[in-house]
């Protein structure tokens, strides 16, 4: 099958199929994604905990997992990546970001995480049909009306297979299956990026209030990619 074919999804058809996913449980949703896309389907990972790739590596243990190496993560952020390819003999895809001559992040925090993290990104999803994430709704409003399935600005499909999932489903699943967890969380970090934007929550009801503290920025926009 051509990429085409793989991804030969209407919009009307990915919305009935949003719709469908609504009511199923995250495996069969992945399991749907890896029947449709596979080989051309990729993981990506923040490394913030291993349940979504607990999840797809049981469906499809080769699945590609993306993990974007901006320069900036915390030790043991770096660290867990190690912990989980160990533990799941991963199939993962390191995007290494070239050295920047001065700290994007500090000077220009918007264009950081566009060419740092987006073009990252764009560059390990060359190639393929369908991306899968693990966006929450629950995580913060602007992911309030996530999708579970739909088109991202690529023409790609893109699946988030727990976007239903609340905080104690996940704390539940992370207990019932001996998940790895990033220590930071540990710590109180509910929502872990780049170490320079990066704070422990400033509300203890919005998890990603540690993230870009102090200026009007709320996404590093891969999810509106």
């Amino acid at each position: 099958m051509s990429i085409v074919e793989l991804a030969d999804f209407t919009d009307e058809e990915l919305a009935e199929l949003n719709r469908e996913f609504e009511h199923l449980p995250a495996s069969k949703i992945i399991q749907w994604a890896v029947d449709s896309f596979a080989p051309h389907l990729s993981l990506s990972a923040s490394m913030q905990d291993a349940v979504l790739i607990d999840l797809a590596t049981k469906v499809h243990p080769g699945v590609e997992v993306v993990f974007i190496d901006t320069g900036y993560h915390f030790p043991e952020t770096l660290d867990t990546v190690e912990r989980i390819r160990r533990h799941y003999g991963l199939n993962l895809r390191m995007m290494t970001v070239p050295h920047h001559a001065e700290e994007l992040w500090r000077v220009d925090p918007e264009n950081c995480c566009s060419a740092v993290k987006v073009g990252q990104l764009d560059r390990a999803l060359e190639g393929k049909a369908a991306w899968m994430s693990g966006l929450r709704r629950v995580e913060a409003a602007t992911r309030g009306q996530a999708p579970i399935v739909a088109r991202d600005l690529r023409g790609l499909v893109k699946v988030n297979p727990i976007a239903t999932w609340t905080d104690q489903d996940v704390s539940g699943y992370i207990a019932d299956h001996d998940v790895i967890v990033n220590p930071l969380r540990e710590r109180g970090y509910l929502s872990i990026g780049c170490q320079p934007c990066t704070h422990l929550p400033t509300d203890p009801d919005d998890p990603r209030s540690g993230r870009w503290v102090g200026k009007d920025k709320v996404e590093c926009g891969i999810h509106d990619s």
